[in-house]
């Protein structure tokens, strides 16, 4: 069996634009990978905080929740501690873990309609606090 790999840049392009090569590229899935380092230690420990940011991120990029998120804190042992999220959506999923030793969160929105990543992204910075962000996309097919 043959595979195919398509590889995608869009480090340099605006939101609007890899919004239209989402839709010309007929791609089923765009998901957007946030790192977010040295946030609030406060918002990251707050399930209620965490309950807001999944209502406000969802009205930003026009996402229709799926039922309640589930916010969940656990960890074996104290490098990977902190809550945990996930919430369906009506396209797909959003999900996150946040690390309590290190005052980071790792974010992904996965959605089969289109949305403005870097908007979204900026988003999650400004909400948690955030001191520096990485974020990367991709399609899926």
């Amino acid at each position: 069996m043959l595979s195919m790999k398509r590889e995608l840049s869009v480090r340099n392009m605006k939101d609007d634009e890899i919004m239209k090569k989402y839709v010309e590229d007929k791609a089923w899935g765009l998901c957007t990978m946030v790192d977010l380092k040295h946030c609030n230690p406060e918002t990251i420990r707050d399930p209620e905080k965490i309950h807001e940011f999944i209502v406000k991120l969802c009205d930003l990029i026009d996402m229709k929740r799926f039922g309640d998120p589930t916010i969940v804190h656990f960890g074996p042992c104290a490098k990977v501690a902190g809550y945990s999220m996930t919430q369906l959506i009506e396209t797909s999923l959003i999900s996150g873990h946040f690390a309590n030793e290190t005052d980071a969160a790792y974010l992904d929105i996965f959605s089969c309609k289109e949305y403005a990543p870097e908007k979204t992204a900026k988003f999650c910075k400004e909400f948690f606090g955030a001191k520096s962000m990485n974020f990367s996309v991709a399609f899926r097919y």
